[in-house]
């Protein structure tokens, strides 16, 4: 399975996406229900709490679950938990968050071929994909609705209100909340200056280490805060005034999906993650790491290798999708094209950039061994040389009467 680029799409691919989105909308789930309220709520599950919810909102659901802050038992909060960010499983969390979306809206449509789009945003000026011919304009009177050509003008969202829920101790229910928001280019100029750029791609993907330190969002040289977003990504060092990388999109689009625990009520999200997950895909390539990369122990609650991914059923580790996308069943356009060979060569270039210290060392010291030798048989041959001219009894060439033309010498 492979998935393309948005804009490789045909329009007859890229309608149909549209349509199965609609159509995953305005579709209960037939495998799953969402929580409504905490254990305690449901009297220690003896009384039931739970609802009923379309494919798309489940997703949305699932999301904002796995980044909700917690209730703790004397009615306080605890904000700093998040079991799909900031931390060494925000990109094996966000594979199979994918690949389970991408499941599902097979079944829904019986298009056991459908595979998510990937919207390339490197060198983007702007929003390319927020037009009525995709996933909406701006409304003509309005710089945070859509545009009500677009199909998605009409979408209720749900899980958006974060800090009510917290005030109120209570879960999302899945009940619709407002309209889709979405006003991209009226953010923050200081905290998100542009869209990302090759070269700071490029610069995330020469960083070796997964992550560092107490391996959050002060990580520093750490290729997953990085490319989270979480750091500088040409010089690698934590910087919390910015948000780049990852980050620089959910600010820039400036609206429902600005905020983490519901970001992904905007059908964006699914393209851009898919991006950034090839971009995870390429640095797995590069530098063909071992799953004892993927800390064992000492990462934030829940993003230990051999933690479950919350809140998925059935269970799944964060360290099980640390692997390559290809023995996952799927793979990115751009990186087919790439070719083999530099998918082969690539992990050997890696390794020589990193012993290149010891390389050059032993060329030298190999010269020196070199130059010794070469001189020490030179002498021996000039040695030898002097002893067989003084031995020489005949001259070099014969007598003139039994000269005969030829290149050979006694030598």
């Amino acid at each position: 399975m492979v998935r393309k680029e948005i804009f490789r799409m045909t329009t007859a691919e890229k309608d149909k996406f549209i349509a199965y989105l609609n159509l995953a909308k305005h579709t209960i789930s037939q495998d799953y229900v969402i929580s409504t309220g905490t254990y305690e709520q449901m009297n220690n599950g003896s009384n039931p709490m739970f609802a009923d919810i379309n494919v798309y909102d489940l997703f949305v659901w699932l999301h904002y679950y796995a980044s909700r802050d917690a209730f703790l038992e004397d009615g306080n909060v605890w904000a700093n938990i998040d079991f799909a960010h900031e931390a060494p499983g925000f990109l094996p969390w966000h594979r199979f968050f994918l690949l389970l979306w991408e499941r599902e809206i097979q079944k829904v449509t019986g298009d056991e071929n459908f595979t998510i789009p990937f919207w390339d945003w490197r060198e983007a000026q702007r929003c390319e994909i927020c037009t009525d011919e995709f996933f909406g304009g701006t409304h003509p009177t309005s710089n945070v609705l859509l545009s009500p050509a677009s199909f998605f003008s009409s979408w209720q969202i749900v899980c958006s209100q974060a800090e009510e829920y917290n005030r109120l101790g209570i879960f999302c229910n899945g009940t619709n909340e407002g309209p889709l928001l979405r006003s991209p280019g009226r953010h923050d100029i200081s905290r998100t200056p542009r869209l990302p750029t090759s070269a700071e791609v490029e610069a995330v993907l020469s960083i070796s280490n997964y992550d560092t330190g107490v391996m959050d969002r002060s990580a520093n040289f750490s290729f997953r805060n990085m490319l989270e977003g979480f750091a500088v990504p040409t010089s690698g060092i934590a910087y919390r005034s910015q948000s780049t990388m990852h980050n620089s999109l959910h600010v820039y689009l400036n609206g429902s999906m600005s905020s983490v625990q519901g970001s992904a009520k905007d059908p964006i999200f699914v393209l851009h993650h898919a991006f950034v997950d090839s971009i995870f895909e390429q640095w797995l390539r590069r530098h063909q790491p071992s799953l004892d990369v993927f800390p064992e122990a000492n990462a934030p609650v829940g993003h230990n290798r051999e933690y479950h991914m919350v809140p998925f059923i059935p269970l799944y580790t964060n360290g099980e999708f640390f692997v390559q996308s290809r023995d996952l069943g799927y793979d990115y356009d751009y990186l087919v094209e790439s070719g083999s060979f530099q998918d082969f060569l690539l992990p050997y270039l890696e390794q020589a950039r990193q012993i290149w210290q010891w390389l050059v060392g032993a060329a030298v010291v190999g010269g020196l061994i070199t130059a010794v030798i070469a001189t020490i048989i030179s002498l021996l041959c000039r040695s030898k040389k002097r002893r067989t001219i003084l031995e020489e009894t005949r001259p070099l060439l014969m007598e003139a009467e039994d000269y005969q033309a030829t290149y050979q010498s006694n030598l």
